[in-house]
Parts: structure tokens; C-alpha cells; sequence
């Protein structure tokens, strides 16, 4: 397995190898072991998957609030999507910065999202699906998250505002701004 750092101290870009033949393909997806090497001593508790039938949908910017903050590992099982990540920890060097990918079922490519980071996704292709591993359950009165279009932010997402196709939730989420953050900085990739 390839794993790129990013310009985000923490948020990993992993590339499992695919073996090909007549027959199709095998991916190892997750070895514990290999991710560990990274530096991050999660279990993961849970796995979630998302179906979205539109080209155009978002799902974001989301995390967990304190006590249930969560880390993920996030990959394509059908179709593509815009992931972005944004650093949310306080007296961090990138906070407030995000990056984006582009990641697909083709490309097996996955991004690692530790603790105190805002994710979210646009789909590039109908009938896209996406899993992600968690290291905490999901917690509904720490759900949180940032409206996905935030001006400061920035993000040049491949939609307008007149095509995203967003859950009613995820429309009503604050700024950017207005988000006074319980994160903090920590110089290991786990905080």
C-alpha cells in the first residue's frame, strides 16, 4: 500500500495495490497492521456506507463533537467524488485550510481523516457509493458540521450552488466563522 502525506499533518492519502487478472481484480482495502505504521493506533468500531443517486450531491462538511470525536477512513465502492478535508484544531499551522481529491472505485484510493477535522464529499457520477470506517460510534447529539459552500473557506467544489443536491440538515449548517472549535493541536497524528 502507497501512503502520501498531504499538506495536512495528519490527513493521509492511502493506494492499496490491485492484483489483476482474467478474471477481475483483489484489493486489500485495510490492514491494520500496515496502518498502524502510520502512527495511528485507532480501532475502528464501526463502518458506515452512503448511496447517493445524483451526480451533484453533498454530504458535509461533517464531524463529531467531544466526547465522540471520530476519526475515518473513507473509500469509493462504485462511481467518484470531490473529498474534501478541513483542519478544525485550534493553533494548528493549517487550521481553517482544507485539501480535496478526487478518489473513485477505480483508483481504490482512500484519505484518512483523523480527529478534529471537518470531511465531505461531492459526487462526480450517479449512483455513487462511499464506506468509512470510524473509531467511534456515531453519536447524534455530537453531530456537527459546517455549511459545505462557506465563503471563507473557499473550496472550489465541481457544483454551483444551484446544482448541489444537499439533505435539508446539511443545508442549515453555520459558518465557518461562527464554529468556535473544542479541538486542539497536538504533534501527533492520532490528537
Amino acid at each position: 500500500m502507497d501512503i502520501k502525506s498531504t499538506k495536512l499533518p495528519g490527513v493521509l492519502v492511502l493506494k492499496p495495490r490491485r492484483f489483476a487478472d482474467v478474471r477481475g481484480y483483489f484489493v486489500e482495502t485495510y490492514n491494520e497492521q500496515l496502518f498502524r505504521q502510520t502512527g495511528n493506533m485507532l480501532d475502528f468500531v464501526q463502518d458506515n456506507q452512503s448511496f447517493s443517486i445524483r451526480k451533484g450531491t453533498i454530504r458535509g462538511l461533517h464531524f463529531q463533537l467531544p466526547p465522540a470525536v471520530q476519526a475515518k477512513l473513507v473509500r469509493v465502492l462504485r462511481g467518484s467524488i470531490f473529498d474534501v478535508v478541513v483542519d478544525l484544531r485550534l493553533e494548528s499551522p493549517t487550521y481553517g485550510q482544507w485539501i480535496a481529491e478526487q478518489i473513485s472505485a477505480e483508483s481504490d484510493e482512500q484519505i484518512f481523516v483523523p480527529r478534529g477535522f471537518a470531511h465531505g464529499f461531492c459526487t462526480l457520477e450517479p449512483n455513487t457509493e462511499v464506506a468509512y470506517k470510524v473509531d467511534s460510534y456515531y453519536a447524534p447529539a455530537s453531530e456537527s458540521g459546517v455549511i459545505w459552500n462557506d465563503q471563507s473557506l473557499n473550496i472550489p467544489w465541481p457544483v454551483g450552488l444551484n446544482e448541489a443536491i444537499l439533505s435539508e440538515k446539511d443545508g442549515k449548517l453555520g459558518t465557518f466563522k461562527d464554529f468556535v472549535s473544542p479541538f486542539r493541536y497536538a504533534r501527533h497524528a492520532n490528537a
